[in-house]
């Protein structure tokens, strides 16, 4: 076990490695001189090449790298253009808005998907069977905007239930705070049990016709304890990497959900640098979105051997 935890941490450098020189690259590749962008068109030469020599955009690109990534590893990603403010603090303020909303989500969705998943398979060709799949593809098939959008038009102007623009943080008032992350959450939560639903279903199934559980079934066992003490240990982990992917990748930015709920996160924030063309914060962005995605693997592999017997045997 020791040996599979440090095989996979010691992966995880080459791959923040490679993932670093990727937006390093991606980032120069664009158009356009980061200096001018900061000084304006009124700077002049002598400005800019100080202001070029501080960056470090003076030096070759290899040295620009080594530039760059011994800042990063001192946690310095740069100040902003747009208000020069310092990047790392800006992208974790958002970044705890986005996760908020992402987490609850994730794990909401979770709890619902998985056992209807494992109840459609149990279940396999009932009229139950096709209403859950039936729900989880139409869940699946909308787009997250639009529900998004529907949601805000029920619950928030038609019954006004809920607020429909703006946000608070949960440091200042928890109860207002809930009220506004409830809607998005609720609309991240529709998306993906229609995911995570039918990826349960299809490895239950196939668990379901494992030897093993025709075994358990012989000897009398009850069709509760076949499903949820043998079936759900072997049948989740091909679940368990799915929610590993989905997390990693919601929490990279729920742009189309943040601007549709006008919320301050990270996804946004991106969106909004892009068109500022504020190179630091959205170098430091992508940055931190990648670096997130890897550590979020690397959890879901650390806990294959808790949710997959066959892993902790090996």
């Amino acid at each position: 076990m020791l040996r599979y935890i440090l095989h996979r941490l010691l992966m995880t450098v080459p791959t923040a490695l490679l993932v670093a020189l990727a937006v390093f690259v991606m980032l120069r590749l664009v158009p356009g001189d980061p200096a001018q962008l900061m000084l304006g068109d009124t700077a002049t030469e002598e400005t800019l090449a100080e202001l070029r020599r501080q960056l470090g955009l003076d030096h070759s690109i290899p040295m620009q790298f080594m530039y760059w990534l011994g800042n990063v590893l001192v946690g310095d990603l740069g100040r902003s253009i747009t208000n020069d403010l310092p990047v790392l603090p800006l992208i974790l303020d958002r970044f705890r808005v986005s996760a908020s909303i992402v987490l609850a989500a994730v794990v909401l969705a979770t709890l619902v998907a998985v056992p209807a998943g494992m109840i459609a398979a149990w279940k396999q060709n009932s009229l139950g069977d096709l209403m859950i799949v039936a729900g989880a593809t139409m869940l699946l098939s909308i787009p997250s905007f639009w529900l998004g959008l529907l949601m805000l038009l029920l619950f928030g102007v038609k019954l006004g239930w809920l607020p429909v623009v703006g946000y608070v943080s949960f440091g200042e008032n928890f109860g207002r705070a809930l009220a506004y992350v409830i809607l998005p959450i609720a609309t991240l939560t529709l998306i993906e049990i229609g995911v995570i639903t039918r990826m349960a279903r299809a490895a239950t199934i196939e668990v379901l016709r494992l030897e093993y559980i025709t075994h358990a079934r012989a000897k009398g066992v009850p069709e509760g304890r076949v499903l949820w003490r043998h079936a759900l240990p072997n049948a989740f982990a091909p679940t368990w990497t799915l929610i590993g992917l989905i997390l990693g990748n919601l929490l990279g930015g729920i742009a189309v959900i943040e601007t549709v709920f006008t919320l301050p996160g990270l996804g946004r924030l991106l969106v909004d640098g892009i068109f500022a063309r504020d190179y630091p914060v959205v170098q430091g962005c992508l940055l931190f979105i990648a670096i997130m995605y890897v550590l979020v693997n690397l959890l879901v592999d650390l806990l294959y051997p808790v949710f997959d017997p066959r892993v902790a045997a090996e």
